[in-house]
């Protein structure tokens, strides 16, 4: 198990006051104003626990909220699908993922914007398995190339036979094909007992905000509820658009939304993981759309991370993304940024990592360059150890005025944890690098998308899953 790491650098925003003010207005909205719960069982859940309805409308007592933040679990586990216990979502333990459903795929070999295909959810999925700082995996495409009803589950099938690293899935489709992906999940873990032990996959689940609940994602949280699948439910908050756009307004009403969805699941089952977070961006008047790359969406992340911490609920956050339609230094720019305040952040599962323009496109070439920003981060992360040893008082006197510590035993035993070497940022003399044909980041970079696609393979599924997957998903 990964252990907390206590000189983890943090960064906050808003003070514990400040804080308490944005939760308290979040208990007002959900008290005064209430939501629309377009679900009936959602519906008599809340009715029977004591929420006032009036139609589908349902304003929720505080108290049921915080009933809720007591029952839910302060910890969220995800294994890999090999049964490994992989990721621990508990107080500032970070990781990091691709996204999902992207309309469009960069190329990596012809540079040209196209229509995503399942063949590019496989290739994405093949090389986050095999770089090392992609710790989880979403779909990063949007199979255009099979019936829009199969869709989720060739997803599905695609990641599991492509990487054994937890997943994030994404589900549109009705229960129909939520059915399909569970029975997939359990053929893959070995039965609905081991699935529950050993939970490989969390569903991401979205509805419409402001304060509009829909049935189709309530179905979904219910279903995670009752069968403890961990689910992330979250608003999608536009400032100034689809929510007030001072900041502190926007985060309040993304934080009542989130409680509402927490209320909910945990009135159908005590206890059933939840992951809490929201997307709570600027709408930029100019385009009339969201900014990615926008500090006010990380900051607002990072805000809702101190409020996950407060109420101890793991969170789901966003970094290494850009609005660029290409790789170029806006998106460096963009990507490194948000991925270093994610992290500093203290954000638990931190997702849409590699994508370009903006959320409709993915790259591969930009993922294997978030990767290597990630890495950086992660050193920044671990910060560095202040005690006697590493104080080193002694060996300076021992070296004195005018020496080296280039052959000190000290040097030797610690240099390769206290700095960081790069794997594609290019460190050498200039005549060594144009030795070497004078390749560009992306060069290398594509070097090794290549080199990952010809050569890793990640552990086979079970036989039995393979089956019920042609089965299940038309033979794809």
């Amino acid at each position: 198990m990964t252990s907390i790491n206590p000189r983890q650098p943090m960064v906050r925003f808003f003070n514990e006051r400040e804080l308490d003010e944005i939760h308290f207005a979040s208990l007002e909205i959900l008290e005064r104003t209430g939501l629309n719960v377009h679900h009936r069982e959602a519906q008599e859940l809340l009715a029977r626990a004591g929420a006032r309805l009036d139609g589908v409308r349902a304003r929720i007592p505080s108290h049921l909220a915080k009933r809720a933040i007591e029952s839910a679990p302060e910890r969220v586990l995800l294994c890999k699908r090999t049964g490994e216990r992989s990721l621990f979502l508990e107080g500032n333990k970070t990781y990091f993922g691709t996204g999902s459903d992207l309309k469009y795929t960069l190329d990596h070999e012809t540079g040209e914007r196209r229509p995503s295909v399942l063949i590019d959810v496989e290739r994405a999925a093949l090389v986050s398995d095999a770089l090392e700082n992609i710790d989880f995996v979403m779909s990063f495409g949007l199979a255009s190339d099979r019936p829009p009803e199969l869709q989720d589950a060739c997803h599905f099938a695609a990641m599991l036979r492509n990487t054994t690293k937890p997943l994030v899935i994404t589900q549109f489709e009705g229960r129909e094909a939520l059915d399909r992906i569970y029975d997939i999940a359990v053929a893959v873990a070995g039965g609905e007992a081991a699935l529950r032990q050993s939970p490989f996959f969390a569903v991401y689940g979205q509805f419409v905000s402001p304060l509009q609940h829909d049935e189709n994602a309530l179905a979904r949280l219910l279903f995670c509820a009752d069968k403890e699948i961990p689910i992330i439910y979250i608003p999608t908050i536009m400032a100034g658009a689809t929510g007030p756009v001072t900041m502190a307004g926007a985060l309040a009403l993304g934080n009542a939304e989130a409680l509402a969805g927490l209320v909910i699941h945990q009135l159908r089952r005590p206890g059933a993981p939840f992951i809490y977070g929201g997307c709570v961006c600027p709408f930029d008047m100019r385009v009339a759309g969201i900014a990615y790359g926008a500090p006010e969406w990380h900051m607002a992340s990072a805000i809702l991370s101190q409020l996950s911490l407060r109420s101890r609920l793991p969170v789901f956050s966003t970094a290494g993304c850009t609005d660029s339609k290409l790789i170029d230094e806006q998106a460096i720019m963009e990507g490194t940024y948000s991925l270093l305040l994610a992290g500093l952040s203290g954000a638990n599962l931190i997702h849409d990592v590699g994508y370009l323009e903006s959320g409709l496109t993915g790259s591969l070439v930009y993922l294997t360059l978030m990767d290597e920003a990630t890495a950086m981060v992660r050193r920044t992360l671990r910060n560095f150890t202040v005690d006697a040893a590493s104080l080193a008082v002694d060996l300076v006197d021992k070296v004195g005025p005018g020496g080296h510590f280039l052959e000190e035993e000290h040097t030797l035993r610690r240099f390769r944890d206290e700095t960081w070497y790069p794997s594609l940022l290019d460190r050498q003399k200039f005549d060594g690098w144009q030795a070497q044909g004078a390749p560009t980041m992306q060069m290398r970079a594509l070097k090794r998308i290549h080199g990952i696609l010809h050569s890793h393979r990640p552990a086979p599924l079970p036989a039995q899953g393979e089956r019920l997957i042609r089965d299940l998903t038309g033979g794809a």
